[in-house]
């Protein structure tokens, strides 16, 4: 497990209706790859693309069914365990635009706040 690794879950958290689905790993490597730990941070994958900056839109080209959006707003810590296939890796243009998403959506970035 890496950072920026697409993940089908077979757990149908509550937050998505109870139905599975795609996540992006966005925890630190040395986090992701670590046996000893039993989470990850992830960024949940939907099949609307809102065209948010805190979004990335990822496609077939990424190992996903449909072009899709992974939403830096609703970070979820998952448990390894739940992350049950392996679909596809980002590549690294769309994993910088995922740092830039995260950042913006995390307001990490010198950037005007939104109340």
């Amino acid at each position: 497990m890496k950072r920026g690794d697409i993940y089908r879950s077979a757990h149908p958290p509550a937050e998505r209706g109870h139905k599975p689905g795609f996540y992006v790993i966005v925890s630190r490597d040395f986090i992701a790859a670590n046996e000893d730990g039993s989470t990850v941070v992830c960024a949940p994958v939907y099949g609307e693309v809102l065209g948010l900056r805190s979004e990335v839109a990822p496609g077939r080209e990424d190992g996903l069914p449909r072009d899709s959006s992974i939403r830096c707003d609703f970070l979820t810590l998952m448990f390894k365990r739940h992350l049950t296939r392996l679909v596809g890796t980002l590549p690294s243009a769309k994993e910088r635009e995922l740092s830039d998403a995260l950042a913006y959506a995390l307001q990490l970035k010198d950037q005007p706040r939104v109340s």
